[in-house]
């Protein structure tokens, strides 16, 4: 059985009292593979790799050994790749360096320390530059994962260097402002500058330069539309302590005083007395001249996206509750499958489900006592 414990080599030789010496010589350090055949040797190398270093002798029936390194290289490049050769083959062997292929070559007779210190180094290599890859891809996940959160995010981002340089921006900040492509490199105020942002690109830096201010709110026109934008600017600092950048923070803030209009009308509905029929009517209206203004800005943002479904969602809620009022009042015998169901409905659109106006609930009551009993006395509730 295989010791995975200790680097895997694999030495190549049609000799086998070459290999009983090299088995001797490496046994104590690695786990030492053998072959005397280089196609069956690349059979191993295919059904036991990872292999941390190959050693071959370039004389070999079949296959020299620079060919051998050749296709050992096509099939797992990260095997550090060394050659045992006598100096007439050397132009050879030169040639597959240049190419390459083979990390070191072992001219024959060889020294037992040298030949051990080399392959020290080359399983050193292959250790260090598996290593290298695994953190590679782990920062390239880390990226991914960091760009993925980053990108759901309602608030534009973006990094600079100390020289104003774009290091990062995340989608919201390009969609915000209508830019495209990999703003990565490139300078921020001439990016900014090239897309009619001069006068944000003044703002960013004047937050950068005075340390009494936190934010500052802009409004800017992409495309015949208006935003309303705060900005954000925050120094960006290494592990030291010393500061290699800044962040720039924007949030799309048009809606703001819309969802305060909105927040208004909901809070006049709960802290309604008495009769809440005309509430819920003239909360209706307000909320559907809302949404017409909502949708009438135009502006394609997180904040008004959620605003405009919350606007919809408690229209759909008021609508429920007002006909199955009137439909208790009005009607004799009204499905009562369905009110209920219009009542669960209601309730998971309504923006504040854990709190109801009371007078809802009396009617979500009545709504049940008429299911299980039949009975409809024909009563307003709200």
């Amino acid at each position: 059985m295989a010791d995975d414990s200790r680097p895997r080599i694999l030495i190549v030789d049609d000799e086998e009292a070459i290999l009983e010496t090299m088995t001797f010589t490496f046994q104590d350090e690695y786990d030492v593979h053998t072959s005397t055949d280089a196609r069956r040797a690349l059979e191993q190398l295919d059904d036991q790799a990872p292999f941390a270093a190959v050693l071959t002798d370039q004389r070999m029936p079949n296959m020299s050994g620079v060919e051998f390194l050749t296709e050992v290289c096509r099939r797992h490049p990260a095997t550090v790749r060394m050659i045992l050769t006598g100096f007439a083959d050397m132009d050879a062997i030169i040639e597959s360096i240049n190419d390459g292929h083979v990390y070191a070559y072992i001219t024959k007779p060889w020294e037992h320390d040298h030949l051990k210190q080399l392959m020290r180094q080359a399983v050193n290599h292959y250790e260090l530059s598996t290593e290298n890859e695994r953190l590679l891809k782990d920062l390239q996940h880390a990226n991914v994962y960091l760009e993925a959160v980053m990108d759901q995010l309602d608030t534009g981002a973006l990094a600079v260097d100390s020289h104003g340089v774009v290091q990062a921006a995340n989608r919201p900040l390009r969609d915000y402002l209508a830019l495209e492509g990999d703003l990565r490199g490139e300078l921020l105020k001439s990016v900014l500058d090239a897309h009619g942002l001069s006068e944000m690109a003044g703002t960013i830096y004047k937050l950068a330069d005075d340390e009494t201010s936190s934010f500052e709110e802009v409004d800017i026109t992409l495309a015949d539309r208006s935003y309303r934008m705060r900005i954000a600017v925050n120094n960006l600092a290494d592990p030291s302590g010393e500061t290699i950048g800044r962040v720039v923070l924007l949030r799309e803030i048009s809606h703001e005083p819309l969802r305060r209009r909105f927040d208004d009308v909901v809070s006049q509905v709960m802290e309604a007395t008495g009769s809440l029929r005309p509430v819920l009517e003239e909360a209706r209206r307000e909320l559907q001249a809302l949404g017409k203004e909502v949708s009438g800005l135009h502006i394609d943002s997180p904040g008004l996206g959620h605003l405009k479904e919350r606007l919809s969602r408690t229209v759909t809620a008021i609508d429920s509750w007002l006909d199955v009022d009137q439909a208790l009042a009005s009607e004799d015998y009204p499905d009562a499958q369905l009110l209920q169901d219009r009542m669960r409905v209601a309730l998971a659109r309504w923006p504040l489900p854990d709190q109801i106006p009371g007078r809802v609930g009396e009617l979500g009551r009545k709504v049940e006592e008429y299911y299980e009993s039949g009975e409809n006395p024909k009563q307003p509730v709200l």
